[in-house]
């Protein structure tokens, strides 16, 4: 019988802010009862790292995490330098989160090229076992506080990046879908396309199925209100076979607290998540459910 975890809650911040926002922010996430603070990578919104070390002064608890980083952005060893020096100054309570970058017009604001996907994969791959390699050299400074450095989160979709995120993630994150080449389009993945992704990720990690975690990203918070304009107003979304059930999509939540525990419940058993993630702008929506859930 495969092992069943217990939940875990995030909350991806990407809302810029002075100071004083940003520790009222992740303070009130600890209070709601979430496990992890995430801190988005793009350009416009807040520095990765530092709002995770200013997190960690504010808070007590909660684990903090970049939600994902655009690999591409970073040279490996200077990358291996900022999470080193993170995770000591948060204590260990550092996770992180890599992806391979997706939106082109940050790269080119930023005036980095923007390689095809196979190749930004590739870069990330290089960036994975550069942090391993260098995080085991017990001569490596500064030395993380986590002794390995921090669990490792691989973020994506695709079979390339889900085939290097068995390799080597602690905790795979499943994004639910795909943006459009452009990067300013959300496709929603449908419930027969999520279950297909499931098994290629379980068949791909094996015996270590029962040691990785697997995360998604809820893109979807919908209170009873809302419930009737779904159909309209998310149909550029949606895909055809979640159309007239999207609550059957681990991505999307509908209803009342009790009815978005119920389908975190049945996503867990349906397709083995245990560790959701919704945007700061849920924030106060979602935390009812974790405290339905617990």
């Amino acid at each position: 019988m495969p092992l069943q975890r217990p939940f875990r809650f995030g909350v991806n911040m990407f809302v810029p802010g002075s100071r004083r926002e940003w520790r009222a922010k992740c303070r009130r996430a600890e209070e709601l009862g979430f496990d992890v603070v995430g801190v988005a990578d793009h350009l416009g919104f807040s520095a990765p790292f530092p709002a995770m070390v200013l997190a960690a002064e504010t808070t007590e608890r909660v684990r903090l995490t970049t939600f994902v980083l655009n690999t591409p952005f970073y040279n490996p060893v200077l990358l291996a330098r900022e999470v080193a020096s993170t995770d000591q100054f948060v204590e260990g309570r550092m996770e992180l989160g890599l992806g391979a970058g997706y939106v082109k017009a940050e790269f080119d604001t930023a005036e980095i090229p923007f390689p095809s996907g196979g190749k930004r994969v590739e870069q990330l791959e290089h960036t994975v076992t550069t942090l391993r390699r260098l995080f085991e050299d017990t001569e490596f400074q500064p030395r993380p506080a986590q002794r390995s450095g921090p669990p490792l989160l691989i973020g994506g979709w695709g079979d390339r990046l889900l085939r290097l995120a068995a390799e080597h993630a602690d905790i795979v994150a499943l994004t639910g879908g795909w943006a459009s080449p452009t990067g300013d389009v959300l496709h929603l993945a449908g419930i027969a396309q999520t279950e297909e992704r499931i098994a290629y990720v379980r068949g791909l990690l094996g015996d270590r199925a029962d040691a990785v975690e697997l995360n998604v990203m809820v893109q979807l918070v919908i209170p009873p209100a809302e419930r009737a304009a779904v159909p309209e107003r998310f149909a550029p979304m949606m895909p055809p076979d979640a159309a007239h059930r999207p609550e059957e999509l681990p991505t999307v939540l509908i209803g009342t607290p009790a009815e978005m525990a119920q389908q975190i419940e049945e996503s867990r058993e349906r397709y083995g998540f245990t560790y959701f993630t919704v945007m700061e702008y849920n924030m106060e929506t979602f935390a009812p459910v974790i405290a339905a859930l617990r």
